[in-house]
């Protein structure tokens, strides 16, 4: 079913230090081919996972990460057990060094676990691996993480942030879709999930359109590229995405970022309040609340609150860091009662 959908669109030719501003705020998503291939690690990662490993030694700490791991009967696929109520998987603390041996072990094996260490610090963890590996992102101040496993499926999942990943060994193959496909995608639940963001319950490998009959419309929205050590792909916010690592040993590093400051708060908390305090309302209130949000949040501009002198528009008036610590605290007041 995935297999005729769309190539991400791509761009050729640009180097770690030529993103420029308008590129960043894309919010389309685009393969940038060969973006990070003179990197050092990606060089190592092009050669084997022998170098790859080798190279990403020289920076690993000794102090335990997060390891994930599947049986092999997972097929790869981090999910949740029969019922939701729990995970198909274990999560371990082993030091880096010990996870790569692992890996280099199971590279010939036809049928290994599933092993994954997944969304880790970079700067924490591999100290010294960004001053030979890195993107300038500008302005920007991104989160840089280093993503290492086997061959790993990640279900598709949406971030807040915008992303730009960075395959510097081994393969991957990266599905989109854009954001207004959540429907489509039978989001599992938002409170209990395997990785901190929500997830597609479809089976992309084997999807049940028995189960799930609208994926086959989500599918003929998906965009979908391989990409191998050197390429990018740049992800916009909230764009759904599914990962899945293709060679024995695949290695990502990824840079998060958002484009407002850091004193606004995640939208996902205003959704969860939303869960708590309107959707189940009687459908009269419903409505009136739509045209609330309506007025002071989706449509708002200068003219929503002009008839209210400057100095007492409180919460209404332009966001800032002052306004929105004051903010944060009357929501905990009100919160905790």
């Amino acid at each position: 079913m995935l297999e005729h959908a769309e190539a991400i669109a791509e761009r050729r030719g640009l180097r770690p230090d030529t993103l420029d501003a308008t590129l960043l705020a894309s919010t389309q998503p685009v393969v940038l081919r060969g973006l990070v291939a003179d990197w050092p690690m990606a060089r190592a990662g092009a050669a084997s996972a022998r170098e790859a490993v080798d190279y990403v030694r020289r920076f690993a700490r000794a102090e335990p990460v997060v390891a994930t791991v599947a049986a092999p009967e997972s097929q790869g696929r981090f999910f949740y057990a029969e019922g939701q109520q729990g995970f198909n998987f274990r999560s371990e603390r082993v030091p880096l060094p010990v996870v790569l041996d692992t890996l280099l072990r199971y590279l010939d094996e036809a049928a290994p676990p599933a092993i994954y260490v997944g969304s880790t610090t970079i700067d924490t963890w591999l100290p010294g691996f960004r001053a030979e590996n890195d993107l300038d992102l500008g302005p920007n101040t991104p989160l840089a993480s280093i993503w290492i496993g086997n061959r790993t499926r990640i279900a598709a999942h949406q971030d807040v942030p915008d992303n730009i990943a960075c395959v510097v060994a081994g393969r991957r193959r990266v599905t989109l879709f854009p954001p207004e496909q959540l429907a489509n995608l039978y989001i599992g639940p938002l409170d209990r999930t395997p990785a901190g963001q929500a997830v597609s319950l479809v089976d992309f490998a084997h999807p049940d359109l028995q189960a799930h009959p609208r994926f086959a419309e989500a599918a003929r929205h998906a965009q979908v590229a391989v990409l191998e050590p050197g390429d990018a792909v740049l992800i916009p916010s909230l764009w759904w995405h599914h990962m899945e690592g293709l060679e024995p040993f695949n290695v990502l590093v990824n840079y998060w970022w958002r484009r407002t400051p850091a004193y606004m708060d995640s939208p996902m908390n205003a959704l969860m309040l939303a869960l708590l305090s309107i959707r189940d309302l009687p459908a009269h209130e419903r409505e009136h609340w739509r045209e609330v949000f309506r007025h002071y949040v989706f449509d708002a501009d200068a003219q929503t609150v002009a008839h209210i002198a400057e100095g007492a528009r409180g919460a209404l008036a332009p966001m800032d860091e002052a306004r929105a610590r004051e903010l944060r605290a009357r929501l905990l007041q009100r919160l905790n009662r």
